[in-house]
């Protein structure tokens, strides 16, 4: 009579393996007295001692965890089984299905390892099925992910399904007053809109894309997803299946699927290839309806590190200078998108020990790391910076980080803050580092206080890096360099470099960005000149004598290093004036 997995779940290994018949008790007391002298699995060492199989450990792991374990090697897989879920899923997931109950939404699926718990969670919320999970051999698997997903799936192949499917005709509908829920959640739940979800979702994350788009227009729906700051364009499904779409997104996301009329704001947590993904999902009411933006957020792919985000030597060595003042503040600026958060959170990781409070107030908290208190601005219910900010000063912090200064109250409490004794760290949305002075007093902060707390200013961006499989050398014309103010005397004996396009590329000739950094220190000159007023050309000119190297500066000797193009460095910098 077999063993049920239930009978077995949380016992000791060698308690399991001598229920399953696979070894005596005293073969395992055997290995147990071998392993006080050598720290290794007993699993391992029954193995070696030759009276287990791999195989017999693997069925006694997952009987451990309570799931059965189950013979692969002849199994046929239905069409209704195998289309159960995409094959990117199996093949992100390493898992197959091998039962499906379209009536009762049931799925059970096959793992290699019992603790890929995170595949049975994720595959809950991408497919909104029921799943039941069992364990098997990983070759078997393998063999059946060949036989059956070997030939990868395109978001075309499902755009085109979806297209000559006759149920998804009437569901198109010009506002929100007029759709009709039911029908639009019975579509939601369709395997096939399920399935051309989950393609996007996980192209998406494969290209290490930054968002998603789904976009509803008078007459067709749009997706988009933007990689290294540039937005492509996907094939786009037909526009009746727009409220079809966004309403699973919104049942991922834990929205209100009824509610077309207000914005609405949630999250996904997903696992893919064991990397922990998040999803910041946005939705908006539009004319056409709504439009929903996904901001993805692969926190194994952070570079949390500052030797890591692309400064220059010396730069590190100034931007280390002003991480380790006692007190003061430390704005990074630049637009949306220009890696502040990251550089922010490398230097807190590097400030992030044993002997140092760190706290933190942003909206949204994009990675969550340990050692960290961090907290959640919400609006909803008057936690403001400012009011955040606040209560930290009641919590005996060194190192404070406020996700953005947007008003004179939290630049206020800032200023205290820095003046108290606490290292400020914060972000604005300036051209370059010396407009964030001239920003701050249009906020209404004193000029003699921002002399006495401001220790420096970190402005950045992000230029696309040439792709190295298809760089090549070639000159440029007068034109190009007079973008940059360059004569071709000026570049004589240097060797450019621009991409060619290829396929790891997208044809567009970049891949990947790269970081560029203009640090203004605060010296005395320049706090005397802040006092007076001086204009941001003025302040600007004294931090170059000063040894601050510009944005334009930067880029073009990135240029010169073969990194990037004259055109992406003149597209993300300003000219210096005079």
């Amino acid at each position: 009579m077999p063993v049920m997995p239930l009978e077995l779940k949380g016992r000791k290994l060698g308690r399991v393996l001598t229920k399953l018949g696979k070894v005596t008790r005293e073969k395992v007391h055997e290995a147990l007295a071998i392993q006080k002298t050598r720290k290794v699995p007993i699993g391992q060492l029954l193995v070696e001692l030759g009276y287990c199989t791999q195989r017999d450990i693997s069925e006694a792991l997952a009987g451990q965890a309570g799931l059965a374990y189950v013979e692969l090697a002849d199994r046929e897989l239905t069409d209704e089984v195998k289309d159960a879920i995409p094959s990117e899923t199996v093949q992100a997931y390493q898992v197959v299905p091998i039962e499906y109950s379209a009536k009762s939404r049931k799925l059970t699926i096959a793992m290699k390892s019992a603790d890929n718990f995170r595949a049975v969670d994720d595959l809950r919320l991408l497919m909104g099925f029921t799943v039941e999970a069992v364990v098997a051999d990983s070759g078997e698997i393998d063999a059946l992910i060949g036989k059956y997903y070997s030939r990868q799936e395109s978001i075309t192949d499902v755009v085109s399904e979806l297209a000559s499917d006759e149920r998804f005709q009437g569901l198109t509908s010009s506002g929100a007053a007029s759709i009709d829920l039911d029908a639009v959640m019975e579509a939601s739940e369709d395997n096939k809109v399920i399935k051309l979800l989950n393609l996007v979702l996980l192209q998406a994350i494969r290209d290490k894309a930054s968002d998603v788009h789904f976009e509803p227009f008078e007459s067709e729906f749009k997706m988009r997803y933007r990689i290294d700051g540039v937005l492509y364009e996907m094939v786009p499904p037909p526009k009746e299946l727009g409220p079809a779409i966004t309403s699973r997104i919104k049942v991922m996301a834990g929205m209100d699927i009824a509610e077309h009329r207000l914005p609405q704001d949630g999250r996904i947590e997903l696992t893919v290839a064991g990397n922990p993904v998040d999803l910041r999902v946005s939705v908006l009411p539009t004319m056409h309806g709504e439009s929903v933006v996904m901001r993805v957020l692969d926190r194994g792919n952070v570079e949390l590190s500052l030797d890591r985000i692309g400064m220059r030597a010396d730069d590190l060595t100034k931007f280390r200078h002003l991480m380790r003042k006692p007190n003061g503040i430390v704005i990074v600026t630049g637009p949306t998108g220009s890696g502040k958060t990251t550089t922010l959170y490398a230097a807190l990781a590097e400030l992030n020990d044993i002997s140092t409070k760190i706290l933190t107030a942003e909206d949204p908290v994009e990675y969550d790391i340990d050692g960290l208190c961090q907290v959640q601005v919400n609006t909803e219910v008057d936690l403001t910076f400012a009011r955040a900010l606040r209560s930290f000063l009641r919590q005996d912090p060194d190192v404070i980080l406020v996700g953005e200064i947007r008003d004179l109250e939290t630049a206020v409490i800032a200023v205290q803050a820095s003046l108290t004794g606490h290292l400020v760290l914060t972000t604005l949305h300036t051209n370059d580092a010396p407009s964030s002075i001239l920003r701050l007093l249009d906020l209404g902060v004193e000029d003699f206080l921002l002399t006495a707390t401001i220790e420096g200013i970190v402005a950045q961006r992000l230029v696309r890096t040439i792709c190295p499989q298809c760089k090549e050398p070639y000159t440029p014309s007068e034109e190009e360099l007079m973008e940059l103010s360059l004569r071709p005397e000026d570049v004589a004996g240097r060797q450019l470099y621009r991409g060619r396009g290829c396929d790891n590329c997208f044809s567009s000739g970049f891949k990947g960005r790269s970081a560029l950094f203009e640090i203004m220190q605060m010296s005395d000159p320049l706090r005397e000149m802040v006092m007076n007023h001086a204009s941001t050309e003025v302040l600007r000119e004294r931090s170059r004598r000063d040894g601050m190297r510009t944005l334009r500066e930067a880029g073009l000797m990135s240029i010169y290093d073969g990194v990037t193009t004259i055109d992406e460095v003149v597209r993300e910098t300003i000219a210096e004036e005079g």
